[in-house]
């Protein structure tokens, strides 16, 4: 079973919204004869209330769980003193066990008398106000919420404090789940469920988004709301019904979680322990907090996006002060290499002229113990200072064998005569 979509609503929703949350004051009316308060008549709206439909007997006995909670002895205080009372937001709790219930009431007790003024019994007027006091008290919890997602409180704190909020508000038993879509729309993540068990919410984190995936992956994919009101029949659940008798849930409304643009956000579900039909209170919110949650995801999302922009752009600055820095220390080490060759440039030049300067045999002196009757064209002289003429080739052995070694002639040009050498 599907409803309207409950995100983004027509004009007027909001409005519809606020009055099925805060609902319809209904008055009420009871005569009590007696000091046991014997219900003589009462409005529809006073049995509906109390979960009565009998009268003729004690209220008292009609409603057993009063006994213990106060509203008893005021009526016997009104009856005893002849005096009206009128209490505000009275509370009573009604039936027992998993089906317990609080009701709120604004009533007026007065004293019914006789002819000779004497009290014979009490009338109860008043309206209830149960739907108006929770309403209140959620819509307190709402603002809490909405401050801390101003002050950027963490995505799970809030989404677990709504969770919280309103199971611990909302008059029948409930259990909340907020599933979070991955950004591809395909699955949804567990968000929160502090009441749902550990299994269940494992089980299921990571579900696929699809028609007829339970209710959540099917109001994500339809993007609109889908009631299931009792799992052990609907086709929807025929995947997880096993699952679902497990963790003990009968019923579950699963309403879409919308980005402002539409885009999927997740999925607001709220479980029951027995099947169960949604009333216009349930969808009203259902509607405000999953427009709650949205607020929340996307506010973390667009602060998630912030902080990886910021990475990005610190690693970046800390990279282009890298490559600065690796450049300037390039530069730097180009400039001492180019000034060093400068320097032995130099040196070679000086130490070329002194050789060439200097008288040379006639014959080569690098032929070895063989000695070489060549002609001594080239002066060969190594690092240390010790140098040599020689014939062309004997001048190329040296070098070749010698590590760092230069060559000089009598007119300065001996590296070209050793490049332009004939051929032996």
């Amino acid at each position: 079973m599907t409803a309207s979509p409950g995100q983004h609503p027509e004009p007027g929703q909001a409005e519809e919204d606020l009055r099925a949350l805060f609902g319809q004051s209904i008055a009420v009316f009871a005569s009590l004869v007696g000091p046991a308060h014997v219900v003589e008549s009462a409005s529809p709206a006073f049995l509906a209330a109390i979960g009565g439909r009998r009268t003729g007997v004690p209220l008292v006995e009609l409603v057993p769980e009063l006994a213990g909670q106060g509203f008893i002895d005021l009526l016997d205080q009104a009856y005893r003193s002849g005096e009206s009372h009128t209490g505000r937001d009275v509370r009573i709790v009604l039936e027992t066990g998993p089906h317990a219930r609080e009701a709120f009431f604004d009533l007026t007790s007065e004293p019914r008398r006789d002819a000779g003024g004497a009290v014979t019994g009490i009338q109860v007027i008043g309206v209830e106000t149960t739907q108006v006091k929770h309403a209140q008290r959620l819509m307190t919890e709402h603002r809490a919420l909405l401050e801390q997602i101003a002050r950027q409180a963490p995505l799970t704190e809030v989404l677990d404090g709504m969770a919280r909020c309103i199971e611990n508000l909302t008059p029948q038993e409930v259990l909340v789940s907020v599933l979070l879509a991955d950004p591809d729309g395909q699955h949804l993540r567990h968000g929160a469920a502090p009441s749902l068990p550990d299994f269940y919410n494992a089980a299921i984190d990571g579900i696929a988004t699809g028609d007829g995936v339970g209710s959540c992956g099917t109001a994500a994919h339809r993007r609109e709301p889908v009631i299931v009101t009792d799992i052990a029949t609907d086709p929807f659940w025929a995947d997880f019904r096993d699952l679902a008798d497990r963790a003990g849930l009968a019923a579950c409304w699963s309403t879409p979680i919308l980005a402002r643009d539409g885009g999927l956000l997740g999925t607001f579900a709220m479980y029951h322990r027995a099947p169960r039909v949604p009333q216009d209170f349930d969808l009203a919110l259902a509607r405000v907090f999953a427009g709650t949650a949205a607020l929340a995801i996307e506010r973390h999302h667009g602060e998630q996006a912030r902080r990886d922009a910021e990475t990005r752009a610190e690693a970046a600055r800390a990279e282009l002060a890298k490559a600065v820095h690796t450049e300037r220390e390039l530069r730097a080490e180009a400039e001492q290499r180019a000034t060093a060759a400068a320097e032995l440039t130099a040196r070679m030049h000086a130490a070329a002229a002194t050789q060439a300067a200097v008288p040379h045999p006639e014959h080569c002196r690098l032929g070895g113990a063989d000695g070489c009757t060549a002609p001594a064209e080239l002066k060969v002289a190594d690092p240390w200072g010790d140098s040599a003429w020689g014939c062309t080739t004997h001048a190329e052995e040296a070098i070749v064998h010698v590590r760092s070694a230069f060559i000089a002639s009598e007119d300065l040009g001996g590296l070209a005569a050793y490049i332009n050498r004939r051929p032996a």
